[in-house]
């Protein structure tokens, strides 16, 4: 068989393709969502990322450092993509657009099996760990309130929606995007939305945003 040369870069295998610590993080979720924060041992964290105990805790001072630390590198995917440097719409209907998708964004995330399963951690672990919850809140929904909230703010200075004030306009956005969706999905009494759903909720809470008729 035919050796690499000794500058020649290595192929890239199982664990090459990974940090130690994002390979930590990945396995410490799978084992919560698999056994709940108090059912997960700190060996089959490590077992399962390829890595020793002291190497997991070198990497995190403790299991529920682990929990936060996955909560809010998963709440981070959450954030929309609204670039505050991108041109504003020109026009109602680009503004109905741009919320349409924004909405559409939210929905698809929030809406996937492994974001319900982080919202069920935060939401478990409430009572004696509040800062996951408030790390979840933090990095998922505040920081994309106030991303939504700066976009309408300065679509409203071009004239384009009516006076009013933006976090306000926010928290009614997602409310006629959401209904109660949300809280039956935690629950396990509906099943997350197809796309033509999600398409009509967006439509409907972007319609009613820019008061269309």
């Amino acid at each position: 068989m035919k050796k690499a040369s000794p500058g020649a870069p290595a192929r890239a295998g199982r664990g090459a393709e990974t940090s130690p610590r994002e390979r930590v993080l990945n396995a410490a979720f799978a084992v919560f969502r698999q056994r709940g924060f108090a059912g997960a041992r700190t060996l089959d964290i490590a077992t399962r990322a390829r890595v020793s105990k002291r190497d997991v805790y070198a990497l995190f001072g403790s299991k529920h450092d682990m929990l936060v630390a996955c909560i809010e590198e998963r709440a981070k995917r959450l954030r929309l993509p609204l670039d505050p440097a991108a041109p504003l719409p020109e026009t109602r209907d680009g503004v109905a657009a741009t919320l349409r998708a924004v909405g559409a964004g939210i929905l698809r995330g929030v809406c996937s099996p492994e974001v319900l399963a982080v919202y069920r951690l935060a939401i478990a672990e409430a009572n004696h760990a509040p800062e996951i919850a408030r790390a979840l809140d933090a990095a998922g929904r505040q920081a994309n309130h106030r991303a939504i909230g700066d976009w309408l703010e300065r679509v409203q200075a071009r004239g384009l929606l009516g006076a009013g004030d933006p976090a306000a306009m926010v928290e009614r956005f997602t409310a006629l995007l959401w209904g109660d969706m949300l809280v039956r999905l935690l629950l396990r009494v509906r099943a997350a939305p197809a796309g033509d759903e999600i398409d009509r909720r967006a439509q409907a809470a972007a319609d009613a945003m820019v008061q269309r008729e």
